[in-house]
């Protein structure tokens, strides 16, 4: 039976997209109650949900400037400052 670094040798010498390939399957594979899809999939509906919100005029976007100064804001209301 082959060793891990020989399998790995083999590896390191494929092109670079082949080798991004077996990355993310050996990745993959080390995730074996589906957590990190199932989080993906939360991350995907929820840019979806807000993307949405923004089109239908919902919300509006804010510069980092403004997100800043309002979280700053929070944190010094929140620590009674």
């Amino acid at each position: 039976m082959a060793r891990a670094e020989d399998h790995l040798a083999e590896l390191l010498r494929l092109p670079l997209e082949q080798r991004a390939k077996a990355a993310r399957t050996l990745l993959d594979s080390l995730d074996e109650d589906g957590e990190d899809q199932d989080a993906e999939q939360a991350q995907v509906a929820e840019l979806i949900r807000r993307m949405r919100a923004l089109d239908a005029g919902q919300v509006k976007l804010i510069d980092n400037a403004e997100a800043r100064a309002r979280v700053l804001a929070r944190l010094r209301a929140v620590r009674g400052q």
